[in-house]
């Protein structure tokens, strides 16, 4: 394994043990609950936003332990997201990670019900976190609530599922990921930098064009696995887009066309973090391993 993956794998263990430790049954009646809670945060993923949190601490000079309330809130945001879209009235799949969707394994009314737990639990972790000043946690919360939001991930949601059928043009696909994906990716470093409360505001803006830049060629390889990877290695259905007429990159420039402009993005993300020098080692290669990756 490269030192590379070895520091993901090691992040990957680390934020799996505080989730984990943060989702323990508080009473025996809300067993069911925690259960599906847990269920859909811990039996995998790629944790791609808590390595981005952990990556740009670390580029603003931090250490990881200072992140792992940022790096937890996204990823519950994020598990919440994926709880809600699986459901019959939104994408209704079946599949996620390998295994069934939360509310084939245990009911429609828990899902929804853990969906909204996790999403509150995100906001708790971050308005209490012991070793951040006041201050860094009010910002903490209004940028993850921005992120979240309907100027966010509830919007980009909102866009894709009025697009279904349509033909969209760039900018419009663009401007729904910004929102339905990118902006959750753009909390995650801005969240992981703040963590470190060492970060100034040229240094968080231009992570903002880092995260920007990441999170669409993060879609647009999306959409490529989407056609080129299989159900077996996305932990997905594979095709599910194709099959619901969704609009994607490779249906509107081609493969090739996506493919040049995921590496297009990756190119311009490391621009964006030019200036940090061999603090901002990791979010390279984050960026690289964006559009590498083939799950």
């Amino acid at each position: 394994m490269s030192a590379f993956g070895h520091y993901l794998e090691q992040c990957q263990q680390r934020i799996n043990a505080f989730l984990r430790s943060q989702l323990d049954t508080p009473q025996p009646r809300l067993e069911r609950l925690y259960s599906a809670m847990r269920y859909s945060v811990v039996i995998g993923g790629k944790r791609m936003r808590p390595l981005l949190a952990y990556a740009s601490c670390e580029a603003a000079g931090g250490e990881q332990a200072q992140a792992d309330h940022a790096a937890a809130a996204v990823e519950l945001i994020h598990a919440y997201s994926l709880i809600h879209d699986d459901l019959p009235a939104m994408d209704n799949d079946d599949l996620r990670r390998g295994q069934p969707t939360c509310h084939r394994a245990f009911d429609e009314a828990t899902a929804i019900l853990a969906g909204d737990g996790l999403q509150a639990l995100a906001f708790e972790l971050l308005a209490s976190a012991p070793q951040w000043q006041a201050e860094t946690r009010l910002q903490m919360v209004q940028l993850l609530g921005r992120a979240a939001g309907p100027q966010g991930m509830v919007g980009g949601q909102a866009i894709d599922l009025g697009a279904v059928g349509e033909k969209l043009d760039q900018a419009t696909l663009e401007n729904m990921h910004r929102h339905k994906t990118g902006a959750l990716i753009r909390a995650s470093v801005q969240l992981g930098a703040l963590a470190s409360e060492r970060v100034d505001a040229e240094q968080l803006a231009a992570l903002g064009r880092y995260a920007d830049h990441v999170g669409l060629a993060f879609q647009v390889q999306d959409d490529i696995l989407d056609i080129e990877s299989d159900t077996s290695v996305l932990g997905k259905q594979q095709g599910a887009d194709l099959a619901r007429d969704k609009p994607t990159y490779p249906a509107l420039l081609g493969l090739d066309g996506a493919h040049r402009l995921a590496a297009e993005l990756r190119d311009q993300a490391l621009a964006a973090v030019a200036g940090f020098g061999p603090t901002a080692k990791r979010l390279r290669q984050l960026a690289d391993y964006t559009v590498q990756r083939r799950f």
